[in-house]
């Protein structure tokens, strides 16, 4: 495993942001990610979500968390967190039934988490150098693994509005 990451053609929305919470951030129009959910059957409770384990040169590398990055300048949240879920874990945005989002907003950075159930199986896969693995992993076995800080502090919201389903209560946009 390397430090760092191979090289690739830097992108628009690439660089990191000096947050007035302290951190630094990926992404300088902000960035986004998909929380893709699979349900045993319509109306079911969500049993599996699709988590990505971080290769040790990322942020907070070694850590799950959820397919996503940097958003360019003039894309959607939506249309950012499909493209990233398409280039690291091959999820085919056909397959893709977005329900609602939920923003974490600095002010000055922003991360959109995209929730999304499966519209027709799909399988994850690493498909970038980004990851060391791809799963879906089982709604009660989720707040076990080491979580990228920020999933695991919204990982229970998010649960309740998978839940939920398109209009579920809780602060969608």
């Amino acid at each position: 495993m390397t430090d760092r990451p191979p090289p690739r053609p830097r992108r628009p929305g690439d660089g990191w942001v000096e947050c007035r919470c302290g951190r630094r951030h990926w992404g300088l129009a902000g960035a986004a990610g998909l929380l893709l959910a699979r349900r045993p059957a319509p109306g079911a409770p969500v049993s599996h979500v699709v988590l990505q384990h971080r290769v040790g040169w990322s942020d907070q590398g070694g850590t799950w968390g959820i397919p996503g990055g940097a958003r360019e300048p003039d894309e959607t949240p939506v249309a950012a967190a499909l493209r990233e879920a398409r280039e690291e874990a091959g999820l085919d945005p056909a397959g893709v039934r977005v329900l609602g989002t939920h923003l974490l907003d600095h002010g000055d950075w922003s991360y959109t988490t995209v929730l999304a159930e499966e519209a027709r199986t799909l399988e994850p896969a690493v498909t970038d150098p980004e990851s060391l693995a791809m799963a879906w992993v089982a709604v009660e076995d989720v707040a076990a693994r080491p979580l990228l800080v920020a999933f695991g502090e919204a990982w229970p919201g998010l649960r309740a509005r998978l839940d939920a389903g398109p209009g579920g209560t809780a602060d969608g946009a």
